[in-house]
């Protein structure tokens, strides 16, 4: 990126410019993660998938390997996560921190452990072995591809002068998996195929030539070495894989090992599906009603009635319906001699320092970085068991939902929050003796609301279920959609609450405190010289409760509660929150004393959390406090895993802090060797996927959202542009689709570094009176819905057209 990425040619009309359904932001050269030589690592695989099955596609010459996954296939069944005597225990903690007695109410609270949340499994590969002769492949000739606006992965060769050609993608309309092979000479492919997998299975052929994989995960997390009568019965799961051969030439023969093998083909489509018994959070596997076989072998049967280009054209309207809505083109600086072109667009490719016209030949994406976890899964026992971490990562993962116009995509987390608040009502009340529900720092498919086991650090942290909450009004503040704040968000929140306000308790100096409070994974040093985790109202604890507070007034406002006793309560309670304050050495303080940090580089960035993504610290409101952040961030450096270097690129964004904004996303952007991987130090891999390491896909996410929030930042009555933008990086750009909080969707161009023209509009709802930022000037207009806002440099409004 510092060398440049794109430049913009043909300068649209100002309506395709701002239209939300144009498509004039090229981009200026396909969006393609490229390979000259099959995966050596699964991180060098092409990860495909839509949401519920995924594959990691290895590319390999004379043998293919796709590795399969499908999201319902966890260990274990529904239990109970409540604790007896875990009031006795919460008693005994609580005295030991009013005590004093750190490290000893640390030692105490593992008495709250629940039980270790359970672990996605892997379902199973497609194995394809090609004929002999392909092993003379010429290596010159292999290109292998990602083409993300398509989300079609592709793999060609050729041997001799026979080009082969293999396409895969995932369709999310018809829930399958689909694998062109080819070959440029009539009767030229020929292979057999098989299903294997790590988990307990077997594999037959149906009568209509269908290879049929059945099996089960464990029923519980380890599988204990006890007779299998006495292993509760798992979640069941079916795989089936259907072939289409060209017609006229080719054959299919079944084999005696569950193989099918292919001979003389012009082309081959396989269609994968997948299904499991799994019915819900709450229904056992030994009770679901839920034949996967049966349900697989349907989902073919519709499947094979419709051809590839079908398949292929819906999953493309499909997805692109998507991945269309915002467009980026960034330029750090233009070639004088071919004149000024800022805001022009068409292809053009980067050379050097400048952007000028070209086609050069394809560098393969890993050597583009060296010079700069989601539904993929290939281990039974996955690191972090591959399981929603909720002090921080699966949050993370939904970031870029809003702000990128894929508002619709938060759906699958507001169902996980029901279906948390439903086992978090039943801890809150036995563990606790609260109303409400709770969720602490992990979970599972069957919605775990109970502290995990394992270490106190990380464990003891009752306020997951409570970030996740967050995410309700922040989608209201985006959509406006009243509906779905009475109807969803409003009861959730409202139980949310309602455990907070039972949690806080009467603390020192006449504030409400918690306690016991952790700040997520990250020790301190006691006053006595001890090492400990655990004592009262850390500052991301209020700062989350603030924030939940502030969402159910503001929500209350908006349905006409206000005068609710509930929110009355809640009102009284938010003055008297500990409040967020500064070290003596000028930094946010992390606990509510000034306690010693043994780990001053820590990973995690809790009690920031009130800068970004909460709402407490803000540039115009405490100054004094984001200069403490400030502060904060230089302490901890800038290494870091992805995510965390992620949501430094955010925090420095809020800062207003363009040049570290910018060192974040280029200390993301560097190449990571599976065989010399360093844990925390982050990075990316040859396919992209973002490295902690190893692998996890909440920093791809997270740095989408950074970079929005370089660009664009909102409340709901006002906007922000380019507030971290790096004028001398990222000094001529584009962004389409933008969406902003109070249901704006924002568009502008920026030229040598200034704002020169942006559009605004809204799509529903009534008229919106907004104050629109941009480096100290601030006008105030009203939009009214359905007409696009063009505004100059100078905010002032130049144009106004129809949408429609």
């Amino acid at each position: 990126m510092e060398d440049g990425s794109w430049v913009l040619v043909n300068r649209p009309t100002d309506r395709d410019l701002w239209n939300p359904t144009s498509t004039y932001l090229e981009d200026s050269k396909p969006l393609k993660i490229t390979s000259t030589g099959p995966a050596k690592y699964w991180t060098d695989a092409i990860p495909i998938g839509n949401g519920r099955l995924g594959a990691m596609v290895w590319g390999g010459v004379s043998s293919e390997l796709i590795q399969l996954n499908e999201d319902t296939l966890w260990t274990g069944t529904p239990i109970d996560y409540t604790n007896p005597d875990a009031p006795e225990a919460l008693a005994d903690v609580r005295n030991l921190v009013d005590s004093g007695e750190f490290a000893e109410a640390s030692d105490a609270a593992a008495k709250l452990f629940g039980t270790n949340a359970n672990v996605y499994q892997l379902l199973g590969d497609i194995k394809l072995e090609f004929d002999g002769s392909l092993l003379m492949c010429a290596e010159e000739t292999y290109y292998r591809e990602l083409d993300l606006d398509t989300a079609t992965a592709r793999v060609k060769y050729f041997v001799g002068d026979v080009e082969f050609t293999r396409e895969h993608f995932a369709s999310y309309p018809d829930q399958v998996i689909v694998t062109k092979i080819t070959g440029s000479k009539e009767g030229s492919v020929s292979f057999t195929v098989s299903f294997d997998s790590k988990l307990d299975h077997h594999c037959y052929i149906t009568d209509e030539s269908e290879i049929v994989m059945e099996g089960r995960c464990p029923g519980k997390r380890i599988p204990p070495k006890v007779k299998v009568n006495d292993d509760p019965k798992g979640i069941l799961f079916a795989a089936v894989l259907g072939l289409q051969i060209s017609d006229g030439a080719g054959f299919m023969s079944v084999l005696d090992d569950g193989k099918l093998k292919v001979e003389g083909a012009n082309w081959v489509v396989l269609h994968l599906v997948a299904s499991s018994s799994f019915e819900g959070p709450f229904t056992k596997p030994s009770e679901s009603e839920k034949d996967p076989t049966s349900v697989s072998l349907r989902a073919l049967k519709s499947i094979k009635m419709q051809s590839y280009s079908e398949l292929y054209s819906r999953h493309l309207d499909d997805y692109q319906n998507l991945f269309h809505r915002v467009s980026l083109q960034l330029c750090k600086g233009f070639d004088r001699s071919v004149g000024d072109r800022s805001l022009e667009i068409k292809n053009l490719m980067p050379y050097g320092n400048k952007c000028v016209e070209g086609n050069k030949d394809v560098v393969p994406t890993v050597d583009r970085v060296a010079n700069l976890q989601g539904v993929w899964n290939k281990d039974l026992e996955p690191k972090w068991d591959s399981a929603p971490h909720l002090n921080i990562n699966l949050e993370m993962n939904y970031w870029p939902s809003l702000p990128c116009n894929l508002s619709e995509c938060q759906e699958p987390l507001f169902e996980f929050i029901k279906s948390l608040s439903i086992n978090g009502s039943k801890t809150a009340q036995v563990n606790y003796k609260t109303s409400g529900w709770v969720v602490h720092h992990k979970s599972d498919i069957w919605a775990k609301p109970s502290a995990d086991k394992g270490d106190v650090v990380w464990a003891i942290w009752p306020m997951g279920g409570a970030w996740l909450c967050t995410h309700l009004w922040e989608h209201y503040s985006y959509t406006m959609d009243e509906d779905f704040l009475r109807n969803k968000a409003y009861p959730l929140l409202e139980g949310c609450a309602s455990f907070l306000l039972d949690w806080l308790i009467e603390g020192h100096g006449g504030y409400l405190e918690t306690n016991p409070s952790t700040s997520p994974e990250h020790m301190f040093v006691a006053p006595d010289g001890k090492p400990a985790s655990v004592s009262y109202s850390s500052t991301m604890d209020m700062a989350i409760i603030k924030d939940v507070f502030s969402a159910i007034i503001s929500a209350s406002e908006v349905l006409g509660r206000n005068e609710d006793a509930f929110v009355q309560k809640v009102q009284k309670a938010q003055p008297r929150l500990y409040p967020t304050k500064i070290a003596e050495e000028g930094s946010v303080m992390e606990w509510a004393q000034d306690f010693k940090d043994p780990e001053v580089h820590h990973r995690h960035l809790s009690h920031l959390f009130g800068l970004f993504p909460g709402h407490s610290i803000t540039i115009d409101k405490n100054p004094e406090l984001c200069e403490a952040a400030e502060n904060s961030l230089y302490k901890r450096g800038e290494d870091g895993p992805g995510w965390s270097t992620t949501w430094k690129i955010a925090l420095w964004a809020h800062l207003y802090n363009s040049e570290h904004s910018y060192r974040m996303v280029k200390r993301l952007i560097k190449l990571v060797d599976p065989d010399h991987e360093v844990a925390f130090e982050g990075g990316l891999y040859s396919n992209l996927f973002a490295a902690h390491p190893p692998f996890q896909i909440d920093a791809n996410f997270g740095f989408t959202a950074g970079v929005s929030e370089m660009l664009v930042q909102s409340s709901i009555r006002d906007l922000y542009l380019l507030p971290a933008l790096p004028r001398d990086k990222w000094g001529n750009g584009c962004v389409k689709g933008l969406k902003a909080r109070g249901g704006l969707t924002v568009s502008m161009c920026w030229k040598e570094g200034d704002l020169h023209e942006v559009g605004v509009w809204l799509k529903n709802g009534s008229s919106s009176l907004q104050r629109i930022h941009y480096r100290g000037t601030t006008v105030t207009v009203n939009l009214c819905c359905g007409k696009i806002y063009t505004y100059n440099a100078q905010l002032e409004c130049v144009k106004t057209f129809s949408l429609a």
